[in-house]
Parts: structure tokens; sequence; C-alpha cells
């Protein structure tokens, strides 16, 4: 346990027996915190050419400095990963390029809502301990900090693999990967420091403080469900439409490569009103990125557009088109839409009034994960399965269930006019992934809730309150009541641990699904009971007593039921949206 003067920054001492520094030692003269790479003390990316001459783990493997550059992930590149903007070192293979975290007072400045590690641990498995952030004001708190292995971590929740182990006897196949793990920060303080905790094999590459967005609100969003094949898209652009929450007069866009191994270039941008189909209202307005007029996004990252003065309607679609020079043979994909979207031939037709170079039609939304707009009081998440995602709504007519909330929270002035972002996927689960959170593949269903806690909550723009609507899914794969409870407490345990109000909603009735049999129907039952018991959640929304038919309980009633006896159909999720008691957001 480390001492109480080991808790104070300005403290000096040298380094302790064994190699691990000093609590107490900063690294930097007089003994102050240190910027992280002045204690760079280990070596992770070696020369393809020379193998032998980093030694990441111990054991002699290291990163390849090819597979990395061809991730995009070059020395100096700025990398935005669940928005947080760290940079990869700017050092050459070969030299030391992270630090083992041994007590470290490390100079890190900046007032958000959480401290964002790009870490690995080399230990086999999750490895780390508890560290202390220190605040201007002299307040301490700790800091909890934890890394996966770099070979046997999740991939659901890493921020990159590589496709190769480099080794002294050459380039292995393999899977190393790279996380971004955030740590939540004291509201209105302004970080000075952090100590790392005493854990030699957990690495630091890169820390920065995540910015909340002042300012800015979300008003759409859509989460990546996979990565699957697509196109090829060469020299094409795609127009895509989304459908607005809150309004504003400013805008600016958000575009992941999630799960992507390789970078991918948006060579220009627009947003504009739509009229109808891909007509716009009037002349796109270009985007820029970084002053520039498109952006090449690293693997696993995100680029942000800037700040665009721009007036957004509320509760309207916009167009947002984007060219794509390609070429591009797969790419990160929310695939239920319910929404046609359109494609262009050869060439870049962002700016294009006319609709007539946008041929084909598209039903999902790919690369494109965000709408911002300035002001407002911010955001509502609505995080669920195919029921949130509007499975069996009419397509283009914006009838999902956080659409019609959406929609109520825009025509009252009782309560803050909050974005409502939809962060439903079709398919997915609470406790276990569909898609493994790596490589191209058909199954689009997403990882687990759990594993997209930070990236589709944490991490969008000023979200207040979540909203969990999930686990029938669970519970149609053979999961028990006792485990899918479990799950949702750890969701509302993490979420709470972020300051965000949570409310947890009963799961519908499904009988009369070929998946839905008596057996599953009694462990929802047993979920519903908890939920509505109360402890995990800030508030219950009862969607189960909406909907369901009270002469036969199992089922939906036949005039919310969209015919499969598993999703409501347009009156049902008006049901559903037009039952929230908007006070308790």
């Amino acid at each position: 346990m480390p001492s109480a003067a080991a808790d104070d920054p300005r403290a000096a001492g040298p380094a302790s027996a064994g190699g691990v520094r000093d609590p107490g030692a900063g690294g930097a003269a007089g003994g102050g915190p240190a910027p992280l790479e002045r204690l760079f003390d280990n070596v992770a990316v070696g020369d393809d050419a020379r193998p032998g001459a980093a030694d990441f783990d111990g054991a002699g493997a290291s990163l390849s400095a090819r597979d990395l550059a061809a991730a995009g992930w070059t020395p100096g590149r700025v990398l935005t990963v669940d928005g947080a903007r760290l940079t990869w070192p700017r050092r050459a293979p070969g030299e030391p390029d992270n630090a083992r975290a041994g007590g470290q007072w490390v100079r890190v400045t900046g007032r958000g809502d959480a401290l964002a590690f790009l870490v690995a641990g080399t230990a086999g498995h999750l490895t780390g301990g508890t560290g202390t952030v220190r605040y201007t004001d002299g307040s301490t708190a700790p800091c909890a900090l934890t890394a996966p292995d770099w070979r046997t971590g999740p991939l659901a929740t890493k921020a990159v693999a590589l496709p190769h182990l480099l080794t002294p006897a050459g380039r292995l196949a393999g899977k190393p990967r790279l996380y971004v793990v955030t740590v939540p920060l004291a509201a209105g303080r302004t970080v000075a420091a952090v100590r790392l905790p005493v854990a030699p094999d957990l690495h630091v590459f890169a820390v920065a403080v995540r910015s909340p967005a002042p300012g800015w609100s979300g008003s759409w969003a859509a989460s990546t469900g996979g990565y699957p094949a697509v196109g090829p898209w060469t020299d094409r652009t795609l127009r895509l439409v989304v459908h607005t929450s809150a309004g504003g007069p400013r805008v600016r866009l958000r575009f992941d490569n999630t799960f992507a191994a390789a970078p991918v270039r948006i060579g220009a941008a627009t947003v504009a009103v739509r009229a109808s189909g891909a007509a716009p209202r009037a002349t796109p307005m270009a985007l820029s990125f970084g002053g520039a007029a498109g952006v090449e996004i690293p693997a696993g990252t995100q680029a942000v557009s800037d700040p665009l003065r721009f007036s957004v309607p509320a509760g309207s679609d916009l167009l947002v088109s984007f060219h794509l020079p390609g070429p591009v043979t797969a790419a990160p994909v929310h695939r239920l839409a319910q929404q046609r979207s359109y494609l262009s031939g050869p060439g870049d037709h962002t700016a294009d009034v006319s609709p007539a170079a946008y041929g084909t039609t598209l039903t999902s939304w790919p690369l494109l994960t965000g709408v911002d707009v300035g002001g407002g009081p911010g955001s509502v998440v609505a995080l669920g399965d195919s029921i949130t995602d509007g499975d069996r709504s009419t397509p283009g007519a914006n009838r999902r269930w956080p659409d019609v909330l959406a929609a109520r929270l825009l025509g009252q002035s009782a309560v803050p006019r909050y974005g409502v972002l939809d962060h439903g996927v079709s398919g997915n689960r609470v406790l276990t992934d569909r898609y493994p959170g790596d490589g191209v593949a058909a199954d689009q269903a997403g990882v687990s809730a759990l594993h997209r806690l930070e990236r589709d909550v944490f991490a969008q723009t000023a979200v207040r309150t979540l909203v969990v609507f999930e686990g029938v899914n669970d519970l149609m794969d053979g999961t028990s009541a006792a485990r899918l409870t479990e799950g949702l407490r750890t969701l509302a345990d993490r979420a709470h641990r972020r300051g965000l109000r949570v409310l947890g909603a009963t799961i519908l009735p499904c009988g009369g699904h070929t998946r839905c049999p008596a057996a599953v129907d009694a462990e929802r039952i047993a979920v519903n009971a908890w939920i509505r018991a109360g402890g995990a959640f800030d508030a219950v929304l009862d969607f189960d007593a909406v909907v369901r038919d009270p002469a036969h309980p199992e089922r939906i009633l036949a005039a919310y039921d969209s015919g499969d006896h598993l999703h409501p159909g347009d009156a049902g999720l008006a049901a559903l949206g037009g039952s929230v008691d908007l006070r308790l957001l």
C-alpha cells in the first residue's frame, strides 16, 4: 500500500528495488510530474527489418511498425477513440514508446468527464491497479486503471488489432491489440496530474483528458453493428438520410472506422436539409476536418468535422453526403436503418443539388455515427436491440419509439428538450457478442451491450440519461434470468459511476414467437419482477405493461403486434414512446 507521501506528486525519491519506480518519483526535474513521453521505459514497436530490437512483453515479442503504419497509426498521429484525442508516440521503431506503470506521476491537464489511457497489458490477463488523480485545487481521488492483455484480451473492446506479432524469428500471424480505457473524473474540477498504479505489466502509450464537448447536444446517432463487405466502392459518393431530434444553429458530424484493420479516406463531405428523396432543399454546405476538405480515419478511430454554422431544424431529415475515393471493400455499418439512403455513380457528388447521380439505394448507414447540434440541454441515449432499432416499423416514417419520444420532447416545455440518440442494434444481446469485434463478417448484430457501453453511451455527446431496454435476445438464446439481471445491474452500476441517470425498461412479451416458449417467458417474467423491484435503476419504464394483452399477458396485444409476436408495429412503438413520463428524464 503506498504511503501518504507517495500520493504527493511533489515528493521525490529514487527508484525502488526491483526496477519499479517509487510512487513519489515523478521523473521530472525537482521530482514533479513529468510528461508521459519522458517516462517511456519500454519498447513495444519493432522495426520489421530488425525484429530483435524491441521487447514489449519481456519474451521478445513486439508490435510491427509496418502493421501499425498500414492501420494508419503512424508516429505522432492524433487518434480520436471514444471521443478522446490521444497521440500515438512520436518515436521510431526500436525507441522507448510506452511507460510501464510503476507509480509514476504523469503531467496531464484539462477539465472533462474522463481520463483516457491508450494501454495494453502483458501479463496474460487483465492487469492494473489503483493510482491517484490530483486536481488543481489540491484534492485527490483514486484512479482505478486496468488493461486487457495485448494477445488475449477481448477483441470487442479493442481500439485496434494488428495481423502479426513481431518476434526475433520474424513476423508471426496473431492479433496483438491495443485498448483505450477511460476513468471518470470529478465534474467541474481541473486535472493537474495522475499517478499510475504500480503494475509493471500495464503499459501506457498515451493519456489525455476527454473533453465533455460544452455547447453541443447529440441530435442523431447510430451504433456500429459490424464490419461487413461492401461495394467495393471506388470514387463513389454516399448520401445518407438521417432524422434529427434536437435542432440548433451549428452542426458537426462524426464518422467512425470502428472494428477496421485499415484506414478509410473521406475525400469531401456536405450536409443539407432534405427536400425529398436524394434532393436537398438548397445547395449542400461543405464540411471540413481540421480545416481540410477531407480526412483519413485510421483503423479503429473516429473523425469529427469542424463546427459549421448551419441551421439544423428539429425533427427533420438531413442529407449527409461524403465521397469515398476508395477502394472501400468493407466498412463499419449500422445495418437496419429503416430509411432509404443513396449511392452515386462515379465521382464526387457531395455538392449536387440534383439527385440524378444517386441511382442506387442503401438500407444501412455506413461510417456515419453521429450528428451534433450547437446548444441544447444534452441528450438521452436509448440502448437496446431490434425493438429500439425500429425493426418492423414503417421504413422512412421515423416511427421508432425513440423517435416518438423525441417528438414529444420537442412539443413541450415542462422538461428540457433533450436530443434522443437511438443506439438500438437489431439482434443485440446484453451479455454476449454476436459480431466478434474484429474482422470482416456478415453478422451485424454488434458486440454485447456491456462491450459497447463506452462507445455508444459514455462517449456520446452531452449524454445525461441512459434508458436500458434490452435482454429478450439473451433469454431466447438460453440465458437465465439470474445471469441477465447480473448483466443489467452491471450496466446500471457502470453508468451510475459516470454520473448518468439510468432508467430500466421491462422486457416485452414474446409469446407466439417460435423462439419464445413458456420456459423463456418464465425467465422474462423473473427479469421484469427484478426490474420492477427497484434498486438497480433510478426509475422503471414498464414497457411490458404498456403493450401486453391483458387476457394473454405472455403476448403482445394484437393491435400493437407487428405480426411476428416479438416486435411491436407502428402502433405499439407509438405506445411505448408515448408512455414515458418525461419527468423521469
